[in-house]
């Protein structure tokens, strides 16, 4: 189970690492609202620990990315609102950065960057010199070249997300995300990704694609 209290602790640090310490208000009750939202009852696999999972990998690859703690805080709002039912979380978890960093001392150009990488999570598609996206998108991604136990117990995780929807249809939804993801060219885009994490992902990839098509 993710320490809270480490999770805040890591909040403070990269909220300071962007506007400065003592750069605005308390930074507690920030990370206490947004933990709140990832220990919402409706997530199973967008949790703490999948926070927690994305904040760790992006400490593995900061030395790739321009602004490290600006890439951290859009983990932490990347999926901060999340209902599996709605089709809009990434645009609304952005929009709450936008809210949210101003009043918490972050300047304009620093929260339009937070908030330009919550909605690159739509595609996990960042260009070619956008550093700081393919860190995040690596880190949200990681969970792909997971072992295959662990990647099973991810794919359940997410059908229990889903579970309002019937089998048939969830199959076909979930098909169609793994077809995208299996066309990008390149599923990891920091040098560490590529080769630790690039064809183990797409085996897990294809193999439940081939188990969703039985």
């Amino acid at each position: 189970m993710p320490d809270p209290d480490a999770l805040r602790a890591r909040w403070t640090r990269a909220l300071e690492g962007v506007r400065g310490p003592g750069g605005g208000p308390d930074p507690v009750p920030y990370a206490d609202n947004l933990l709140r939202r990832w220990q919402e009852p409706q997530r199973r696999y967008h949790t703490l620990a999948h926070l927690t999972a994305v904040l760790d990998h992006v400490d593995l690859l900061e030395e790739y990315a321009d602004d490290p703690d600006a890439v951290r805080l859009a983990a932490w709002f990347h999926d901060a609102v999340y209902r599996p039912e709605r089709s809009e979380n990434e645009e609304r978890s952005a929009r709450l950065a936008e809210r949210a960093l101003p009043e918490a001392g972050v300047s304009a150009g620093k929260t339009a960057e937070v908030a330009r990488l919550v909605r690159l999570t739509v595609t996990h598609d960042p260009a070619d010199g956008d550093r700081n996206g393919q860190v995040l998108c690596d880190a949200d991604l990681a969970i792909l070249a997971a072992p295959p136990s662990a990647y099973a117990a991810y794919t359940a995780a997410v059908r229990e997300e889903y579970h309002f929807i019937p089998g048939a249809a969830f199959r076909e939804g979930r098909a169609a995300v793994l077809r995208r993801l299996l066309a990008l060219p390149a599923l990891f885009r920091t040098p560490y990704g590529a080769e630790h994490w690039e064809a183990a992902a797409r085996h897990n990839l294809t193999s439940e694609l081939e188990t969703l098509s039985l």
